[in-house]
């Protein structure tokens, strides 16, 4: 298995970073899209963050890793055969996270039946996909605004119910699918569909950087790693091993943390000064924002960190106005300095 570049060693592209955290504190945020230009460490930063999660706790011989904690509702049908009869066992493993690449077949995404079993024994079964193989992990999709429309179509569904429902060859399945989405692409390349977009919790923006010292360090970190991967890992173990840390801290503290009537009133102000659509971005604002002070360790909401996640929470929600030519992060940042004092 190949060496992921660590977390920790990641240079600049800071706001990309605690989103990718943040969504790894509170799943319900609602996944992170990352767009901006060619080589600026998108692939990198996802794969890194994948290597860096804590290990979970899963059902032993589950398709789906269901989580052995949970309501017997939200257990696959199987599982919940087993939970009749006693206790499940579980083992703990990685945290799944699973590309899905622009060429797959929707069968491939979804499931289908298993022609193997059908073919040798007669028998219809059901072949998980790879929204399956996702459960309570990671959805990774590269250049996303390219993805094809049916794709999405698919998507959209799980992602509402958080479960998947396949109607095959006479099969009818369905099993627990909740993962984080995260998307990445370059915006040139073609813009997202809203229905798909308005589905990412936060979206930030990358850029290539414009100062040299930020550069030359880019190119020698990565230099030193693919000189030597291992050593270049093991020197940056500890760092990325105090991050996963304050993920999983963060992840007990969340239920904890305090979102006081001001704070809802803060973010409820600044969405309607910006005409966001519908009351997700109240929804997503106070989520980062709670996710945020879990990793701080803030028993509540305050200003400062509603003012750090509501461009990433808000930029992609924004109507275009014909009037006002400034790009929606500036919009945002704007308000925010209007508002949120």
């Amino acid at each position: 298995m190949p060496i992921a570049f660590p977390f920790s060693a990641i240079v600049g592209q800071d706001e990309m970073k605690l989103a990718l955290l943040i969504g790894a504190v509170d799943p319900r945020i609602g996944g992170v899209l990352v767009f901006g230009d060619r080589g600026t460490g998108k692939s990198t930063a996802v794969r890194a963050l994948a290597a860096l999660l804590p290990k979970i706790r899963a059902v032993v011989d589950c398709r789906y890793g269901c989580d052995p904690a949970a309501e017997p509702d939200a257990l696959c049908a199987d599982c919940r055969s087993r939970l009749a009869k006693g206790p499940l066992k579980s083992h703990q493993v990685q945290v799944p996270v699973v590309d899905l690449p622009l060429g797959a077949t929707e069968d491939r995404v979804i499931g289908a039946l298993d022609l193997e079993l059908a073919l040798t024994r007669g028998e219809k079964a059901f072949e998980p996909g790879l929204l399956a193989r996702a459960h309570r992990g990671f959805l990774y999709i590269d250049e996303v605004n390219l993805l094809e429309d049916h794709l999405v179509d698919a998507l959209l569904d799980v992602a509402a119910s958080g479960e998947n429902l396949v109607e095959r060859e006479g099969l009818s399945v369905r099993h627990p699918a909740r993962f984080v989405l995260i998307g990445s692409g370059n915006p040139e390349e073609g813009e997202l569909r809203p229905q798909l977009l308005d589905r990412f919790g936060l979206s930030v923006e990358v850029r290539t950087p414009t100062d040299l010292e930020t550069r030359v360090r880019v190119v020698r970190t990565r230099d030193s790693f693919e000189h030597d991967p291992k050593g270049f890992a093991e020197q940056w173990r500890r760092k990325d091993a105090k991050v996963r840390k304050g993920i999983t801290d963060a992840q007990g503290r969340l239920a904890s943390v305090d979102v006081s009537d001001e704070a809802l009133g803060q973010a409820a102000r600044l969405c309607m000064s910006l005409g966001t659509d519908g009351l997700r971005g109240e929804l997503t604002l106070i989520r980062a924002a709670r996710a945020l002070a879990a990793l701080q360790g803030s028993p509540a909401v305050t200003v400062p960190h509603l003012r750090r996640v509501a461009a990433p929470a808000l930029r992609h929600r924004l109507r275009r106005d014909p009037l006002d030519e400034t790009g929606s992060s500036a919009r945002v940042e704007r308000a925010v300095e209007e508002l949120l004092v």
